[in-house]
C-alpha cells in the first residue's frame, strides 16, 4: 500500500522495523484527512496507514509526488524483531499456533529464537511480517523507483526535507522504541552462521546503503555516503 498525503503530494513506503511508525506519525500531522487523537497510541498510525507490500502497478501513480522510503541496516533490522515482538509485545504468546508448536518456547532467548526463526515464522503472522526482505516492501529497484532512499540515522534530514517541501514544520520522535538493544555479535557463533544466508541477501539489496558485517570488513553503517537517487 502507498502511504500518500495528497495534499502535499507525498508517497511513502514503510518497511517494518525501519522507524515506519516514526514516519507514519510525521505524515499524520500533515495529512488532513487523518485525525490525530490527543493522546495517540502507535496503533494509530498503523491503523491510518497499514504497511502492505509493495505494488509496483499503483507505485506507477504517484510520479508526480516526492517519492521516498527509509532502509535499516539489515542485522539492526533482524535484531529489532526480537527486542520488539518478542520482549517488548511478548507477541508469541498471543499466538495460537505458536503456544500449540512443540519446542517454540514462547519467550525464548535471542539464539533459540534465531536458530528456530523459520519455524517462528510459518507459525506466527506477525513475525513473518517483520522479517520478510526488504524488497518485498519497497520494490526491487531501490535507485528507480525513489527519489531518495533515507536511512534509519537520517530522520532528521527527512523531517528538514519534509519541513522544505510542505512548509510546515515537522519533526521526527521514536515513536515506537523496539524496548532493549541486541546486537548481531551477541549472538552465538552457531546462530550467525544460521542467519548468514538472509542477511547476505539483504545487505546485497541494500548495496550502498550499507555494509555486510560478515563481509571481510565491518563499518559503521551510517558513516557509509550518502547514495543521492537521480
Amino acid at each position: 500500500m502507498v502511504i500518500a498525503v495528497d495534499a502535499w503530494k507525498l508517497a511513502y513506503v514503510a518497511l517494518p522495523k525501519a522507524a515506519c511508525s516514526s514516519v507514519k506519525q510525521a505524515l499524520a500531522g500533515l495529512d488532513p484527512w487523518v485525525h490525530v487523537p490527543k493522546q495517540p497510541d502507535v496503533g494509530v498510525w498503523h491503523r491510518a496507514y497499514p504497511t502492505r507490500r509493495f505494488n509496483p502497478e499503483l507505485w506507477s501513480r504517484y510520479q508526480d509526488c516526492f517519492r521516498f522510503c527509509v532502509v535499516r541496516d539489515p542485522a539492526s533490522r533482524l535484531m529489532s524483531c526480537y527486542t520488539d515482538i518478542v520482549v517488548k509485545r511478548r507477541a508469541l504468546g498471543h499466538s495460537p499456533r505458536v503456544r500449540a508448536a512443540k519446542g517454540l518456547p514462547l519467550m525464548p532467548d535471542p539464539d533459540t529464537f534465531f536458530m528456530r526463526l523459520a519455524r517462528y515464522r510459518r507459525k506466527s503472522s506477525i513475525v513473518k511480517h517483520h522479517v520478510l526482505g526488504a524488497s518485498v516492501f519497497l520494490g526491487q529497484n531501490l535507485s528507480g523507483d525513489y527519489d531518495r532512499v533515507y536511512r534509519t540515522c537520517q530522520l532528521g534530514e527527512l523531517a528538514d526535507d519534509l519541513s522544505r517541501h510542505t512548509g510546515e514544520r515537522v519533526t521526527m520522535t521514536n515513536a515506537n522504541p523496539s524496548g532493549g538493544a541486541l546486537s548481531l555479535w551477541d549472538l552465538s557463533g552457531r546462530t550467525i552462521d544460521r542467519l548468514r544466508p538472509i542477511l547476505e541477501a539483504e545487505y546485497r539489496y541494500l548495496d550502498g546503503h550499507f555494509v555486510n558485517p560478515l563481509g571481510p570488513r565491518i563499518h559503521d553503517a551510517c558513516a557509509l555516503p550518502e547514495r543521492r537517487v537521480s
